[in-house]
C-alpha cells in the first residue's frame, strides 16, 4: 500500500512538473496566436491576458490586401523550400543508396568525406557560397538559396544507414525480373522507403522555410524576399507594429503544421525505425 501511495505521489510531482514546463513553453506561442486577432492597443496595452477582448481579423486582411509583397514572400518561400527538397529528398536518397549498396572506386573515403562535412557548422560556409553564387552571377535570385541547398550530407548519411538495413532480397527478386539499377532503385527501393524520405521532408523544408541568415545574406530585391526576412523588414516598415508581425507569423506556422499532419504517419514510423536500428 505504501508503495503504490509513493507511486501516486511521484507520478503527482511528475505531472504537475510537465505540466508546468509545458505551460511556460506554449505560453509564448499562445499569446502570438490570440495576438494576431488583437488591436494594436490592446497588445501594447499590457496585462497577462491573452485572450483577445475584441477580436478582429483585420491584420489578417491588412497584410494580404494592403501589401503587395506580403502574398509573394509566402510564395517564393514556399517555391523555395518544395525546389529543395524536392532535389534533397531525390538526391540525398541516390547518395545514400550508392553508398550502402553500390561497390565504386573511393566508397569509404567519400563515406568519411560525407562524415567530416556533417561536423562543419553551416554558419562558416555562408561566406564561400556568397562568393560562389556571386561568381556564378545567380547572386539576388532564388536559385543563389535552392542551388547551395541542394544536397546535405546529414541526410545522405541517414539514408544510407536506412538502406543498409533494406532487405536485400527484395533488390535481387527486382533484378531477376530484369530490372537495372536505376529501374530497381525508383521502382521498388524508393516507394518503400517512405518513412525515411517523409521524416527527411519534413525536417529539410522546416530548415528551408525557417531560414533566416542565407536570404538575409543573398537577396537584396524585395519582392525576392522569403517570408522569415520578408517579416523582419516588414517589422521595420511598420515600427513593430505588433499586431501585423504577430498575424503574419501566424501565417508562416500554417504550412509547417500542414505538413506535419499530412507526413505525420510516416514520419512517427521513420522514429520508430531509426530506434529499431
Amino acid at each position: 500500500m505504501r508503495i503504490k501511495t509513493k507511486r501516486t505521489i511521484h507520478r503527482t510531482i511528475l505531472y504537475v512538473i510537465l505540466g508546468t514546463y509545458a505551460t511556460i513553453t506554449l505560453y509564448p506561442f499562445l499569446w502570438a496566436f490570440f495576438a494576431s486577432f488583437k488591436e494594436y492597443a490592446e497588445i501594447v496595452g499590457g496585462g497577462l491576458h491573452i485572450i483577445p477582448r475584441n477580436p478582429t481579423l483585420d491584420n489578417f486582411i491588412h497584410i494580404f490586401t494592403r501589401d503587395d509583397n506580403f502574398p509573394r514572400w509566402v510564395m517564393n518561400s514556399l517555391y523555395i523550400g518544395v525546389s529543395t527538397t524536392l532535389l534533397n529528398v531525390v538526391f540525398n536518397s541516390m547518395a545514400g543508396y550508392a553508398l550502402a549498396r553500390l561497390n565504386f572506386p573511393g566508397r569509404k573515403s567519400f563515406f568519411m568525406l560525407v562524415l567530416a562535412v556533417i561536423m562543419v557548422p553551416g554558419q562558416i560556409l555562408l561566406i564561400p557560397n556568397f562568393l560562389i553564387m556571386r561568381d556564378l552571377g545567380i547572386l539576388n535570385t532564388h536559385m543563389s538559396l535552392i542551388f547551395p541547398a541542394a544536397i546535405n550530407f546529414t541526410y545522405i548519411f541517414m539514408m544510407r544507414q536506412f538502406f543498409i538495413n533494406f532487405p536485400k532480397d527484395v533488390e535481387e527478386a527486382a533484378m531477376i525480373d530484369g530490372l537495372n539499377r536505376f529501374q530497381l532503385f525508383f521502382r521498388i527501393v524508393f516507394p518503400m522507403a517512405r518513412a525515411a524520405i517523409a521524416t527527411q521532408g519534413i525536417f529539410v523544408f522546416l530548415g528551408q522555410w525557417n531560414e533566416f541568415l542565407r536570404p538575409l545574406l543573398y537577396l537584396a530585391d524585395p519582392q525576392l524576399f522569403t517570408l522569415t526576412l520578408g517579416l523582419q523588414t516588414f517589422q521595420d516598415r511598420y515600427a513593430a507594429q505588433w499586431n501585423l508581425i504577430m498575424a503574419g507569423s501566424v501565417i508562416s506556422l500554417v504550412p509547417i503544421l500542414i505538413l506535419y499532419i499530412v507526413l505525420n504517419k510516416y514520419f512517427m514510423q521513420g522514429f520508430r525505425l531509426g530506434g529499431d536500428k
